[in-house]
Formats: C-alpha cells, structure tokens, sequence
C-alpha cells in the first residue's frame, strides 16, 4: 500500500513506518529512559582484509573507553559523565534527552579479528576502530593448473 502527500509524490510505507518508529521513541524516551536504544551507536565495514568500526561517543573521554576483542568480538565500554549544570544545586531539568553512566556495548564481527592490530583514534566525539584480519583466515585465490 503506498500514500502520497501533498508534493511529495509517492510515499515510501517502510520511510513512514520509520518515522512512526522514531517518534514512539521519541514519546516513551521522555516517560521511560530505559527504552532508548543501545548506545554507543556504531556502524561496521567489511572487507576482504578487515573491518572498520565507527562509534559516536559525545561527550565521553578517550581515557573513559575500553576496547575488548575476542576473536569476532568487539566489545565497548565506557562512561558518560552527567552535565556539569546537572550537579549546580539550584537548578532542575527542564528536559533530559542525553543520558550519562556507564554503558558496554558488544557486537558480533563477520569474522575473527587479530587483537594485536588493532588500531583505534578518536576525533571529536567519534571513535574509530581499524580491526584487521588475521592473514591466515584471509581468502586466498586457488590458481587451477592444466591436468
């Protein structure tokens, strides 16, 4: 089933489906923290020899990062530390959207990693993470010879 609006055409059901998603978070998000979803948020590249993880962590500081890899396992931990404002004794939210504490975040990699070549650099509130490949689980290309 499609929808148009006005100017817009055709309308995508999984986009508005999205949307509707999002808001609902957006709506339980303020009644109930808990239901947010997993942070850090991370995207993941693979390739042929390894993979490169991306994970947004504003407001955390590099030395409040734990990086563990276990075959193809990555897992992070940190902590966020709650706005200096929120301490100030004479001040109440008005709105609380970003949430601080400790947090752990483990994914599965498409494939084992090698724990000692990992390289991991952080700029401005994004860390990124270069996990390469072990050699010996690289595919290798099979030249067939004539019989």
């Amino acid at each position: 089933m499609f929808y148009t609006t006005p100017g817009s055409g055709w309308l995508d059901p999984l986009r508005e489906m999205e949307r509707m998603r999002q808001e609902m978070d957006r709506l339980f998000g303020e009644l109930m923290p808990t239901l947010r979803r997993e942070f850090p948020p991370m995207n993941i590249w693979a390739g042929e020899n390894g993979v490169v993880v991306t994970a947004q962590v504003p407001g955390v500081r590099p030395d409040d990062l734990e990086i563990t890899v276990h075959e193809n396992t990555l897992t992070l931990k940190g902590r966020r530390e709650p706005d200096p404002q929120a301490a100030a004794q004479d001040v109440a939210y008005h709105r609380q959207e970003r949430s601080y504490g400790g947090f752990a975040r483990t994914v599965a990699l498409p494939f084992r990693v090698d724990p000692e070549k990992v390289n991991a650099r952080f700029d401005n509130g994004i860390l990124t993470m270069e996990l390469p490949r072990p050699e010996a689980d690289k595919p290798r290309r099979i030249q067939v010879r004539k019989a």
